[in-house]
């Protein structure tokens, strides 16, 4: 099992996994079973809060390096093949992260709408290249469009804990600052592009601690001991 699958499998298991060790721990006294119980389910929302980090890491870090292979004057570099396939998996990834709570219905949703975000933003940054400024207008403003339509989704699921309005702040916040990171490298700005891609890390975490933090609040006795 290669590190990203055990990655995706991570968050599918890990509510089960906090919930056996706490139902495995043995018999204490009353007050030191309540501790020890307590500490499970801290130490399960921590694995779980961690794991969504990663993938919204993965998201950003992958997204990075496509950029990099795309951004050369003359084609692309020749991973270009193979990284946007692993881009395009963490998409899947993060549907899996979302399939236990949601269903595959609504976890399918979230990763075609995932997908397109990558596949616009490659084409966005083609456009770019090309100087096809019609192009760059039609495939940004189909990009912003399709981060909207993942905030509305996103929040569908947990209208309680995932405000539209956060959301979409969020998702148009990740939008900005990639798009910033991108015209650097592409200009040749390359102090500019790893400080715009420090702003991109700043925000993905906020975002995936945004979910996690939800999950957690609409699904408590999945996190509780």
């Amino acid at each position: 099992m290669t590190r990203r699958t055990r990655l995706a499998a991570t968050i599918s298991a890990i509510v089960i996994g906090g919930l056996a060790l706490a139902a495995a721990s043995p018999a204490l006294p009353h007050a030191d079973a309540d501790a020890a119980a307590g500490h499970a389910a801290v130490s399960t929302r921590n694995a779980f809060h961690d794991a969504m980090r990663k993938l919204w890491e993965d998201h950003i870090t992958w997204t990075r390096l496509y950029i990099v292979s795309a951004a050369t004057e003359a084609g692309s570099l020749p991973d270009i093949g193979p990284t946007t396939d692993r881009l395009l998996a963490n998409q899947t990834d993060i549907a899996n992260a979302l399939k236990p709570f949601y269903g595959a219905a609504a976890a399918s949703e979230v990763e075609s709408l995932l997908r397109t975000h990558i596949l616009t933003a490659a084409a966005l940054i083609a456009a770019a290249k090309s100087g096809d400024g019609a192009a760059v207008e039609q495939q940004s403003a189909a990009w912003y469009a399709n981060a909207h339509d993942i905030a509305v989704a996103l929040h569908g699921l947990n209208p309680r804990h995932w405000s539209l309005a956060d959301l979409d702040a969020m998702m148009k916040d990740h939008l900005d600052l990639t798009l910033e990171e991108a015209v650097a490298r592409l200009q040749g700005r390359y102090a500019d592009d790893v400080a715009a891609y420090d702003n991109v890390h700043a925000e993905i975490l906020s975002m995936a601690d945004m979910l996690s933090d939800g999950i957690v609040a609409q699904f408590p006795a999945r996190f509780a001991h």
